[in-house]
């Protein structure tokens, strides 16, 4: 595990684990997709409003809520090229923002590739979130389209149990279960992607 993550966050009661590479793919391929079948231009997504959507998803409600938002990514990249703010040291780490379900806090993190994969770093973050007492609502994002991470995933969420944290997977379908809520991806992107379901009518 990165000891960056275990120094530097003050873990608070909720906590949204993204995979920052996968996410971004995700909202690469509905912009392309909607763009087509829109015929206009989709912006980058709003990220703020991605993640009140995201929290909401999770079961977040309006109050004095904090909550840490964890991104991990690959070594090599420097930004989220399909959200705005994306750069993750000049405009996340250690960046927050405040609306009415309280606080985010945004820390971005990337693995030493060449002591731990991707994946493999993305699973012990996961496992580090589940050990915090404090924490008591997780959301996650993981990469579901690869089996081996969704796997792990699953196997960690399977040990918490139900009565100690709430848990919430992200999918853009849905997976096999296990001892978690889950949600649709796609709905909080094409939110915060400025699509909806109206407009997406009215060209069907």
């Amino acid at each position: 595990m990165n000891n960056n993550i275990q120094q530097e966050v003050h873990w608070s009661e909720n906590v949204i684990l993204v995979d920052a590479d996968y996410v971004d793919k995700v909202a690469f391929n509905l912009i392309v997709n909607f763009e087509r079948m829109l015929g206009r231009p989709v912006p980058q997504a709003d990220m703020p409003h991605w993640i009140d959507c995201v929290a909401l998803d999770g079961g977040l409600r309006q109050g004095d809520n904090q909550t840490q938002v964890v991104l991990i990514h690959t070594k090599n990249r420097q930004r989220l090229d399909n959200f705005m703010p994306g750069n993750f040291a000049a405009d996340l780490t250690d960046k927050a923002f405040k609306d009415h379900l309280g606080e985010f806090v945004f820390n971005a993190y990337s693995a030493e590739e060449d002591l731990v994969s991707h994946a493999d770093f993305f699973a012990d973050a996961l496992q580090l979130v589940v050990e915090q007492k404090e924490v008591r609502r997780i959301i996650v994002i993981p990469n579901a389209e690869d089996d081996y991470i969704y796997n792990k995933v699953r196997t960690t969420l399977n040990k918490v149990g139900d009565e100690e944290k709430r848990i919430t997977v992200l999918t853009m379908q849905p997976m096999p279960g296990g001892n978690f809520r889950q949600e649709i991806l796609g709905y909080s992107l094409m939110a915060a992607l400025g699509i909806s379901a109206d407009e997406i009518n009215s060209k069907s």
